[in-house]
């Protein structure tokens, strides 16, 4: 490989470091607008009045929307209006939205705004939602016009439910010598993308609808303007430049719904809709909750004979992207790890919280959580190594997934490979514990995790080449740079193929879905893997062309040609041959004469085999492969105030191949510290209203500068023989096994089980007062 497994300059790098590059907010048009969202106060109240009079008469206002029944969104069930009406369902729903000159006055008159609300019951856990006496989020639920594979509960809190069950549970518990069984808790968060959500529109005299928006998704909100409001599709533009960071809470379609309904009513002017931070946090799509019940059960050699799961996600007020990570939870509910016999429900719950969007992982950190803490609980209670029962238990070729689907070598990484490097990173052979003396201990913890990428059966990715004069091609792909360095490697991907200089790749940053092949989602680490595949079959599409045209001028059999170092030549005599530029807009011959033409290379690809699950038994392949990673986490503990400091932290993920060096590096780390810090740091708390009490980066606490331990990342590669170059995804990989690892450590530190995250010194206290209380 000439390109691929190197360290190669991301391509947008020099505008990031520089400056230059241009985000959604930094857009601005003549004549742009303002618009200011007036939200809840409360989690859930009933509005008994919306008083505009005040607001309409402030300097630069041009229209108040508020009180108007629009069509109601969401993607898997249509439940949400896009502007609260009739009743408000979490804190932070937005009810009003006014739109002025500048922001200034959008912001002064949006305060003028009055709104009357009665209380009503919150909803303030999935566990509440779940029981029958509890008061209901929608109650028209039934009514809602929903997706095929969406199965929600009218009359209950339940938005789908998805089951989970293979082979035979009463044989499973026969066989199991040891069971070990516990419940989990944490609520929502926040993705803390650096970048907040923003959204502008303007609609044309001619009806184009052109929107601008920092989404991972933009041929999504196309379709679902399209959908909602019944607009020409063709006529709907989105554009889409830099986003600074998403970690899937971009994938939601919302402030673009809020800036068209808010241009329209301005007779179609460009409105630009912001968040600020505190709107980000409670307003927008967050992080979902989760509380969990895992039992096991083993026989005396370690060996797991079943495993009983009950997940109840907190989908929030909406179930919009929360039903598609329910369904990811249920489909890998057991974590890596063979077992034969299953019995899972994952089931979606309306909460009077902010509605819930992917988070990196797709619900896969959150199971991994609570899976990997009862295995340290079984390994406690068979008095094993805990990285040995993992290697035990490890799902291998040959074995099936919860949904039985058949794993082979292609389509699963190899986790015992994974769980050897990781014991040798984090010096397992040295002993798990070390006393430093007799306040302070360090501790390291372990765990593993797997994912599959649970999206559309039909999503599409797209790709097209083109030249310039001077034979530098210009790759263009739906594919968003979210931050990831994706687009580099698709320039990797086809500097390899074609043979050429990297440098001479031009990649097309900003989307557009008017001239851009359209990505389905930048989501579920899929982008290598998909686009990548489309950029191949481009690929072959402009050698083809190209040998075509050299077959021609050359007089010589299409076959005879081979291409490289932008050139095209016979492989038997390379020094007959063709550059690209004089030949990638067609060949001119001396006396005038020309042929050929423009090349353009085209290329898509599709997933394939795909299916439903089965609603009964879960049956079904609900995505193309099985992504593995191991983990370890050594902390110092103080065990006189019960804080922690982390030492060192350490994955090992099974990538196929590595792409690019420092860029896989880099993503794995970064990847890794959010991890740490949605276990260790990141949650919302809420009062007996349902209001988030710490909507600020001052309250709400990501890792800090100086907080971060040191970072050690591994690689294994085992090939995935159907992508590009055999690359696995890896970009959530690094964070899914974090709070597993780091809950196991704490836990062995502290001399308690730990159940609920965040993982701080309070938590920690909390359990050992009540395992003090317990026992005397």
């Amino acid at each position: 490989m000439e390109v691929i497994g190197k360290s190669v300059i991301r391509k947008e790098a020099w505008d990031k470091v520089k400056g230059r590059a241009k985000y959604t907010n930094d857009y601005q048009s003549i004549g742009m607008l303002s618009c200011k969202k007036v939200i809840s106060p409360y989690g859930h109240a009933r509005i008994t009045a919306i008083d505009t009079t005040e607001a309409l008469k402030m300097p630069g206002v041009r229209a108040i929307v508020a009180g108007e029944h629009f069509p109601l969104t969401g993607e898997a069930i249509r439940d949400r209006p896009p502007i609260a009406v009739d009743k408000v369902r979490y804190h932070g729903e937005v009810v009003a939205l006014v739109i002025a000159e500048t922001p200034e006055q959008a912001r002064a008159a949006a305060n003028r705004v009055k709104v009357d609300y009665e209380l009503l019951p919150v909803v303030n856990s999935p566990t509440q939602a779940f029981q029958e006496n509890a008061p209901l989020v929608h109650e028209k639920l039934g009514e809602y016009k929903k997706e095929e594979d969406s199965h929600p509960v009218p009359g209950t809190n339940i938005a789908t439910y998805i089951k989970i069950r293979k082979g035979n549970m009463e044989q499973g518990w026969a066989d199991s010598e040891v069971t070990v069984e516990a419940s989990y808790s944490f609520a929502p968060s926040d993705h803390a993308a650096m970048e907040t959500r923003c959204s502008t529109c303007e609609i044309l005299p001619d009806g184009t609808i052109n929107i601008m928006t920092s989404s991972q998704a933009p041929f999504m909100v196309k379709t679902l303007i399209a959908d909602y409001f019944g607009e020409d599709m063709g006529k709907i533009v989105v554009h889409t430049p830099f986003v600074g960071g998403a970690y899937g809470g971009k994938a939601a379609v919302q402030l673009e719904v809020l800036a068209y309904l808010a241009s329209k009513a301005v007779g179609g002017r460009p409105v630009k809709v912001w968040n600020d931070r505190e709107e980000d946090m409670i307003t927008s799509p967050s992080h979902i909750g989760l509380d969990a019940t895992v039992k096991i059960g083993a026989d005396r050699s370690g060996k797991i004979q079943a495993m009983e799961i009950l997940y109840l996600w907190d989908g929030g007020a909406y179930s919009d992207k929360a039903i598609d990570v329910t369904r990811s939870g249920a489909v890998d509910c057991t974590g890596p790890y063979n077992v034969e016999n299953v019995w899972g429900d994952s089931y979606c719950m309306y909460t009077n919280h902010p509605y819930a969007s992917p988070f990196r992982g797709f619900a896969h950190s959150e199971l991994s959580f609570v899976i990997e803490r009862t295995m340290d609980l079984l390994s406690q209670k068979l008095q094993m190594d805990p990285l040995e029962l993992r290697y035990i238990n490890a799902i291998r070729p040959g074995n099936t997934t919860p949904t039985r689907v058949p794993l082979n070598k292609s389509n699963l990484g190899n986790l015992p490979q994974c769980i050897e490097k990781v014991r040798e990173l984090i010096r397992w052979e040295e002993g798990p514990i070390k006393e430093v003396n007799e306040r302070f201990i360090r501790v390291k913890g372990v765990s593993c995790s797997w994912k599959t990428s649970t999206i559309d059966a039909n999503a599409p990715s797209g790709a097209i080449l083109t030249f310039n004069r001077d034979g530098s091609i210009n790759l263009m792909s739906g594919l968003i740079e979210i931050g990831t360095g994706t687009k580099t490697v698709l320039a990797q991907i086809l500097a390899e193929r074609l043979k050429m200089d990297v440098d001479n790749i031009h990649v097309r940053m900003e989307v557009d879905t008017q001239t851009m092949p359209e990505h389905w989602k930048t989501v579920a680490s899929r982008g290598t893997f998909m686009a990548g595949r489309a950029t191949l079959n481009a690929a072959e599409d402009v050698i083809n062309q190209l040998k075509e045209i050299a077959s021609c001028v050359l007089r010589a059999p299409k076959e005879d040609f081979e291409v490289a170092n932008s050139r095209v030549f016979l492989r038997d005599d390379p020094v007959i041959g063709l550059h690209f530029k004089d030949i990638g807009y067609g060949y001119k011959y001396p006396n005038g004469n020309a042929i050929g033409g423009q090349i353009i290379g085209r290329g898509n690809y599709i997933l394939r085999h795909i299916t439903h699950l089965d609603p009964e038994t879960g049956a079904g392949k609900p995505g193309p492969e099985w992504s593995v990673a191991a983990y370890g986490v050594e902390v110092e503990f103080d065990r006189r105030d019960y804080t922690y400091r982390l030492i060192n932290a350490a994955t090992v993920v099974d990538a196929g191949r590595v792409m690019n060096e420092k860029a896989a590096l880099g993503q794995v780390m970064g990847a890794m510290s959010m991890g740490l810090a949605f276990a260790g740091r990141e949650t919302f708390y809420f009062d007996e209203l349902g209001r988030v009490l710490n909507p600020q980066l001052r309250t709400y606490r990501p890792l800090r500068y100086g907080e971060n331990p040191h970072y050690l990342v591994g690689f294994v590669e085992n090939p995935q023989l159907d992508a590009p170059y055999g690359a696995r995804g890896i970009g959530e990989l690094g964070l899914m096994g974090m709070p597993g690892a780091l809950g196991n450590a704490l836990s062995v530190a502290a001399g308690v089980s730990l159940y609920n995250l965040p993982l701080i010194p309070e938590l920690i206290w909390k359990a050992k007062e009540a395992a003090k209380n317990a026992s005397v």
